[in-house]
Parts: structure tokens; sequence; C-alpha cells
């Protein structure tokens, strides 16, 4: 199943708060491998569908 444009926006709304969650849990200090993998993931997965929406507007 291809999903649209809109059900990649709310993917990428998701993404987004998932994000900025992430940051808030990296301390200002000593920043933790497996939170700064996880935000590192997320940012993949965002960068990703960022370009899948951007294919699919350009036809």
């Amino acid at each position: 199943m291809t999903l649209g444009v809109q059900e990649l926006q709310e993917r990428l709304r998701q993404l987004e708060e998932q994000i900025a969650e992430t940051r808030r849990r990296l301390p200002a200090h000593s920043v933790k491998p497996p939170v700064m993998m996880e935000l590192l993931e997320l940012e993949d997965q965002r960068d990703l569908l960022l370009r899948r929406i951007d294919e699919m507007r350009r036809g």
C-alpha cells in the first residue's frame, strides 16, 4: 500500500515531535550514546520522509 502525501505529512509531524522529545532528554554535558543514536535514527527517518514527500509532489 502506498501512502499519500497527507499520511506522510502526518508521519513527519509525529517524527518531529519524537525528535523534539529526544532532544529534550539530551543532557547539556556528557551525552548518552543510546539517546544520541535514537536522535540520529529519527532524523534519518525524517530526512527520508521529506525526500519522499518532495518526490511525490514533483510527480
